[in-house]
């Protein structure tokens, strides 16, 4: 194919998925409304016992001087990429220096809208301040980039949002029922309570393999298991960790901010290897 041909045939591409981000748009609302609130509720160092999100990150590319910006917002469906970004500092040069939290100075997490693909991965920063990861995404539709970080001075992390494509035809998968009970990886996870908005939310969960109750789980980035939480929609963002110091079962408080569908995943290790569950919940009115 000549190259007018394959720019035209990739400019198509883009355009499917333009299409439907924007339906999708028009029916939850914005991505990165100004003034929407971008810090989430976690310490640095002190790991409190149990951690709610008291506010929800996700929503804004800026945030308390601090700005992501993506080296490529374009990414081809099933092919490796050197995914590269940087955090602009409020100086307005890339942010070189971080805290650690959870064992990483940054914590990635890249997701599908209509939530059926996740990832998250942790990058390396270069001397340079660009962070870097080889990402493979597989299918074409409209991402969000989650970064969640430290900056030095601070105590609480700072939560920030783009959003990335890959181009191709966008067919969204179609919503999860709410259960209590998912399979992954030979696997069994039940989850015990419910989301309420406004206020903490107990949430427990176990984890069986072959009918047997696992009670030796690993610890995983600083902690026995991590609760990822995206509001359907716009993707609001919660990062909580388990508030017991028993390995199994995991219990977790999370904060949610209005009525509404969130899915849950869950990350627990076991046998060396992280395993992933994914729950959608509804949240009901306090």
């Amino acid at each position: 194919m000549r190259p007018a041909g394959v720019l035209s045939g990739y400019a198509a591409g883009l355009a499917v998925v333009f299409a439907a981000a924007m339906a999708l748009g028009s029916a939850v609302g914005p991505v990165g409304t100004a003034g929407t609130p971008a810090a989430a509720a976690h310490d640095s160092h002190e790991e409190p016992q149990a951690q709610a999100g008291a506010a929800v990150g996700g929503l804004a590319v800026s945030e308390a001087g601090y700005t992501l910006q993506l080296a490529q917002p374009v990414v081809a469906a099933g092919r490796p990429a050197d995914f590269r970004f940087t955090i602009g500092g409020p100086d307005g040069q890339p942010l070189r220096s971080y805290r650690t939290s959870h064992d990483k100075p940054l914590h990635l997490v890249v997701v599908r809208r209509d939530l059926a693909e996740y990832r998250h991965v942790h990058p390396v920063l270069g001397s340079d301040g660009t962070w870097s990861i080889p990402l493979t995404l597989g299918r074409p539709g409209p991402y969000k980039v989650i970064a969640d970080f430290v900056p030095p001075g601070r105590t609480s992390a700072v939560v920030l949002a783009a959003d990335l494509t890959v181009p191709g035809v966008y067919t969204p998968e179609s919503e999860l029922r709410p259960a209590k009970t998912t399979a992954v990886d030979g696997y069994d996870v039940t989850m015990t309570g419910a989301l309420v908005a406004g206020g903490d939310s107990p949430l427990t969960f176990s984890v069986s393999r072959a009918g047997q109750r696992v009670p030796d789980l690993q610890p995983y980035l600083g902690a026995n298991g991590h609760l990822i939480v995206l509001r359907e929609g716009d993707l609001a963002y919660l990062h909580v960790h388990p508030g017991s110091s028993a390995h199994e079962p995991l219990s977790f408080v999370a904060d949610v901010p209005s009525p509404g569908r969130y899915r849950l995943f869950l990350e627990v290790r076991h046998d060396d290897a992280v395993h992933t569950a994914s729950f959608a919940a509804e949240a009901g009115a306090s």
